[in-house]
């Protein structure tokens, strides 16, 4: 069953996804009235159980037996996360109704109907659930359950799958290929690396394990630990983001990690019992993902102190001290200001360079997504007749980066239509058409940068510098705020200039467009301490090796690639 579940997962959950909320739903009804007939069969005086006094005797009675069973405890609350596992596919209304309304009275009537019947039936300790199902609806019930499962191994492969791709788009994780299943549903991914990783491990495990306990202390284990680290979490967010009183973050603090302290420290005498497991797992993605944060980080570091200065490309004159030729040459850089070291290295090598050269910057930020109107940003590099640019195109954790011919249109277009915005506000700066191309501009960045303002990482160079601005290359198409030739009466100076720039751009594309990409080594500087090389020198490197490349991240067709090798010490 766990070879089969994971390998229809390249066709998407969108064909069945519908069946998901009635399975769920029926299974929760079902538990829930199979444990209101046992109480109403068997034992009603158990909702006494209640009852905070219950929990003193517990105590009183059991002494350090009590304190140590609340490891098992713990486990009639685990599983139930798993089915809300991928919260980003559910409004909070959705879950908070959910949670309060069905799960929790459904599965405080189960447990007491379990209760009921054992109080009756005290032999049938072992799989008390099945045995207290009545006869009539016992193969039903199984039916349901054995869905139910699924259900939830489903819900949390998914949600694997999209913290991957965050993880992913905030360089935290190794480079995967990531496909998106569904037309209608962006969040319908899947990451094939990582499918056939979790299904190795989820038949190690099962198999691996002598009986339930053991995987009910390790689900048990990394459940308690998550909640508690959620804790601390939220403790952060309501004193740096919420901004919350004192005596609140206080009384939620001293609340959360009475209960949860509690049962973490009972929970920690199951880590030999089958609780070592999420650990060692957690450690090596730990270790594999600080690694490769850690590379990438010192990487950018290198390349933003390297980079070629302005001074530099304007003192080789407009043909860069080379021979230009025809076509348009696409330089990607993960600089989004500057020139990048990888391009000096190129005009040393080669005795030639393109007619046109755009510096293409793909940066995917911390937000949900990035309007249309938005994606590119464009600039101009140097002078006229130097015909270079900057292109940044943004891209949300949840947003589909397409194919390099969609691209390719996507980035003339923005590219022409700043050549047209360039041209609108040449005449002078007190006309009407530079006031209202000023002030689209200005708008067009406030509503940009404000968005990404409050987050607090990100992994993309986002500092714009007066002498380095980017300008809004989709702004003029903004919905709200549309330029057409109606508002504006420009020049046939202009108009014939901007005509021959973009016909040269025109006529320098239909020759070809190459995709120039830097295939760079990492290498630990000779004084760098023992650890530091083993995590650059041999854990980094590693990781490099077995990803995805720029190439095949960026969709970059290898007929047209070029690829640029150089050597960085860090």
């Amino acid at each position: 069953m766990l070879v089969l579940l994971f390998t229809v997962q390249h066709h998407g959950t969108d064909k069945v996804v519908w069946l998901f909320a009635p399975i769920v739903l029926l299974w929760f009804l079902l538990i829930g009235g199979i444990g209101l007939f046992n109480i109403w069969k068997y034992d009603s005086t158990v909702l006494k159980a209640f009852s905070p006094m219950y929990v003193y005797r517990f105590f009183k009675r059991g002494g350090k037996d009590g304190w140590t069973s609340l490891g098992g405890i713990m486990l009639t609350i685990t599983g139930t996360e798993a089915l809300f596992a991928d919260l980003s596919h559910f409004p909070v209304p959705s879950i908070q109704i959910a949670f309060t309304s069905v799960v929790f009275p459904c599965l405080l009537l189960a447990y007491s109907g379990q209760a009921a019947y054992l109080m009756k039936n005290s032999d049938n300790v072992l799989n008390a659930f099945y045995h207290s199902i009545p006869d009539s609806i016992y193969w039903p019930v199984f039916i349901v359950a054995t869905a139910a499962a699924v259900v939830a191994s489903q819900s949390t492969i998914t949600a694997t799958f999209s913290l991957i791709k965050q993880a992913l788009a905030l360089g935290c994780f190794p480079r995967v290929k990531v496909v998106h299943t569904s037309k209608k549903y962006r969040h319908h991914i899947y990451i094939p690396e990582v499918n056939w990783l979790v299904m190795i491990l989820c038949i190690v495990v099962t198999a691996g394990f002598k009986n339930q306990n053991q995987i009910g202390n390790a689900s048990g284990t990394a459940v308690c630990i998550v909640m508690l680290v959620t804790t601390l979490l939220m403790i952060l967010v309501m004193i740096l983001v919420w901004r919350c009183h004192l005596i609140l973050v206080l009384l939620f603090t001293g609340l959360s990690l009475l209960i949860e302290g509690t049962y973490f420290s009972a929970v920690l005498l199951k880590v030999n019992q089958g609780g070592w497991v999420p650990l060692v797992i957690s450690a090596a993605f730990f270790i594999v993902m600080y690694a490769w944060h850690y590379g990438t980080v010192k990487r950018y570091e290198i390349e933003v102190h390297s980079k070629v200065s302005m001074a530099w490309i304007l003192g080789l004159g407009p043909s860069l001290g080379l021979v230009r030729v025809p076509g348009i040459g696409l330089v990607y850089t993960e600089l989004a200001s500057g020139v990048p070291r990888i391009f000096s290295h190129l005009i040393t090598n080669l005795p030639a360079i393109h007619n046109v050269v755009v510096f293409v910057c793909v940066k995917y930020l911390p937000v949900y997504t990035v309007q249309e109107e938005e994606r590119f940003l464009v600039k101009r590099i140097g002078p006229k007749n130097f015909h270079m640019f900057r292109c940044v195109a943004r891209y949300g954790y949840k947003d589909i980066h397409t194919k390099d011919d969609d691209f390719e249109k996507k980035l003339f277009a923005s590219l022409f239509l700043f050549l047209l915005v360039e041209s609108l506000a040449e005449p002078s700066s007190g006309s009407d058409i530079s006031s209202l191309l000023g002030q689209q501009t200005r708008q067009s960045r406030s509503s940009t940068f404000n968005s990404i303002s409050n987050i607090p990482y990100s992994t993309a160079d986002l500092s714009i510098q007066s002498n380095d601005s980017i300008v809004p290359g989709g702004s003029p198409l903004h919905e709200n705020n549309t330029l057409t030739f109606s508002d504006i009466q420009p020049s046939s100076q202009v108009v014939e200039d901007e005509i021959d720039e973009t016909e040269y751009l025109n006529n320098c594309r239909d020759v070809g467009v190459v995709h120039i990409l830097g295939n760079t080594v990492v290498r630990a500087s000779r004084n760098s301490n023992f650890w530091k090389r083993i995590t650059i020198d041999y854990l980094y490197a590693f990781l490099r090796k077995i990803c995805w490349g720029n190439s095949v991240m960026l969709n970059v067709p290898h007929e047209s690639l070029l690829n640029v090798g150089q050597v960085l010490y860090v």
